[in-house]
């Protein structure tokens, strides 16, 4: 047994570093290089969303863009009902696929 921690200790460090940053460049180019892109995206479609375009909410509700003001935005989800909710809460995916006709469940992560 000892003889197995020793030539553990005495390993390569070379190949050990170079596993080290393959492993991370690896977990960014597949997890955390999309996920930022993904957020961005839905920053940017937050940002555009003005009177008159029909969104829907992280929550499921659909509603038309009634008034902004600031991050606040107010959906019109019925002939005289009217909510206020965040810029946030407005989902960019759900919205597309909305728009597009095919009202389908979108897993969100």
């Amino acid at each position: 047994m000892e003889f197995i921690l020793l030539q553990a200790a005495n390993g390569n460090s070379t190949y050990t570093l170079i596993m080290m940053v393959m492993v991370f460049a690896v977990l960014y180019f597949f997890m955390i290089r999309p996920q930022a892109q993904k957020a961005k995206a839905q920053e940017t479609f937050s940002k555009e969303v003005a009177k008159g375009n029909e969104v829907v909410l992280n929550s499921g509700i659909i509603g038309k863009v009634n008034k902004i003001e600031g991050d606040v935005v107010h959906l019109q989800v019925d002939q005289k009902t009217y909510i206020k909710v965040f810029r946030t809460a407005i989902s960019k995916e759900l919205t597309e696929s909305y728009s597009k006709g095919k009202v389908e469940e979108v897993a969100t992560a």
